[in-house]
């Protein structure tokens, strides 16, 4: 029996997961804050923009360790955790609140989850395209 492992996230790769976050939020002139995690929650990399506001810095953390808990983008899980929603009661690892707003996304190699990244700062939307343009960057 064979097993597949896939490589894990490396700080290379969080270092080029923020350098690309960083691109695509200052082509937009948007200060935000970077959170990567590798697959066990460890946190990997952070920088926050010193224009960002204070909080950017903290909603990029639970981005990531929602991303990351739930193996989803965070756009996707905001119906979830309404009353009534799958992950209503949801109990959250590490004493962080989860947060679910558009730019937390996953990163996969092989198919399997290896951590996360978070983005704060700027609109959902905006935050979103800058995680995905630096998940894209990175395979």
């Amino acid at each position: 029996m064979s097993t597949t492992t896939s490589a894990a996230l490396t700080i290379a790769d969080a270092g080029l997961l923020v350098t690309e976050t960083r691109r695509a939020a200052e082509q937009a002139g948007v200060p935000v804050s970077v959170t990567v995690v590798d697959a066990g929650g460890h946190l990997l990399a952070f920088r926050r923009d010193d224009r960002a506001v204070l909080i950017a810095g903290e909603t990029s953390i639970r981005k990531a360790y929602a991303a990351l808990q739930l193996n989803a983008a965070t756009a996707d899980l905001a119906d979830a955790v309404q009353p009534g929603g799958l992950f209503h009661t949801l109990p959250t690892a590490l004493d962080r609140p989860l947060l679910f707003i558009a730019g937390g996304l996953p990163v996969h190699r092989d198919g399997r989850p290896v951590g996360a990244i978070g983005v704060g700062g700027g609109a959902p939307d905006q935050d979103h395209g800058f995680a995905a343009a630096a998940v894209r960057a990175l395979v």
